[in-house]
């Protein structure tokens, strides 16, 4: 298992982030919130990986730039370490937008705990849609 977080991974079409707030799809693991998207073969090229990723945390709570990184930077980590456990029970390609909805100031470890949550709730849902 390869443990990167490479260029290609990178979500940044402005199309697709719209999209996936235009359709709603999300899980949620308080604080975390993922909002989702499966791409269809026009939203894709063909040598991107099959998951783009992109991360937010608002400044509504965080006013400092400093701050809101910080925890940008935590959950990009958090993905590349734990984005196998998405790969190997999905099909398709997605995209994929990671959220940090509190202003309370998780430690790493307990964000680790929750995006694990939320990344095995996200493989249920995708793969139990109702």
């Amino acid at each position: 298992m390869e443990f990167s977080y490479g260029k290609e991974e990178k979500l940044k079409s402005k199309k697709l982030i719209e999209a996936l707030f235009i359709e709603r799809q999300s899980v949620a693991k308080y604080p975390l919130r993922l909002a989702f998207k499966k791409l269809e073969t026009e939203d894709v090229n063909l040598n991107k990986s099959e998951l783009q990723v992109a991360v937010s945390v608002s400044k509504k709570h965080f006013k400092k730039a400093v701050d809101r990184n910080y925890f940008k930077r935590v959950l990009r980590e958090n993905y590349r370490l734990n984005k196998h456990l998405i790969l190997d029970k999905i099909s398709g390609k997605y995209a994929l937008m990671l959220l940090y909805q509190t202003k309370d100031r998780l430690t790493y470890e307990e964000i680790n705990e929750k995006t694990i949550q939320l990344f095995e709730k996200f493989v249920a849902k995708v793969n139990n849609p109702q």
